[in-house]
């Protein structure tokens, strides 16, 4: 990877620039007992059924799918969408700090890619000013398709006219970035906010 070959940064959120977990809000339900909570999230309000509202599917649907299994808890799976506000705790400041550094001092564009759904990404637009800073963001909820499917980030490099050779891709799931190397885009796993730092200054993006 050369850094005089990038002219775009692309940033996925959640896990990157935003802290979200549905942990923040059923360790509230179900009153810090941990165990149910896991059991909760592992066996009924899955990632992949989450997954599920990312790729376009509406939360009421979801909803009705996993009550009509498992109507003892009804309560506790529509609270998933009603109370979702309070599995966003907030923007993980180290790695915005680094996208200012970017929009502020370096000359690439920048752009988001984020698996969300199209109904609560509204509640981040409102939240976080950081995501004035960039020139595009594709919502997988409003396109009806998801990372790691080829399709998403094909729509990301149509829309703005992106060579992927000339992009960097940044997500803290494997998968996604793999699937981004796949078709030719430059790629970097998020860890954490140093090494994405240490990285991008070895790019001389910093």
């Amino acid at each position: 990877m050369k850094a005089s070959k990038i002219e775009a940064v692309i940033f996925d959120l959640g896990g990157v620039l935003v802290d979200w977990n549905p942990e923040y809000l059923y360790t509230k339900i179900f009153k810090n007992d941990t165990k149910k909570m896991t059991w909760f999230l592992n066996t009924i309000c899955t990632p992949a059924w989450n997954m599920e509202q990312d790729a376009g599917r509406t939360f009421k649907e979801g909803a009705e799918i996993l009550i009509l299994e498992y109507p003892e808890y009804e309560k506790e799976i529509s609270l998933f969408f009603e109370r979702w506000e309070e599995m966003l705790i907030g923007e993980k400041e180290d790695t915005v700090l680094i996208l200012n550094s970017l929009s502020d001092f370096s000359e690439v564009k920048l752009y988001a890619l984020t698996n969300w759904s199209a109904e609560t990404f509204p509640i981040a637009k409102q939240r976080f000013d950081f995501l004035k800073r960039f020139e595009g963001i594709v919502v997988s909820g409003e396109e009806k398709t998801r990372k790691p499917f080829s399709k998403i980030y094909k729509i990301t490099l149509e829309r703005y006219n992106l060579s992927p050779e000339n992009c960097l891709f940044i997500d803290d799931s494997l998968e996604n970035v793999e699937a981004a190397r796949v078709l030719g885009i430059n790629a970097i796993h998020f860890t954490n906010a140093l090494q994405l730092h240490l990285d991008l200054k070895e790019l001389e993006l910093l």
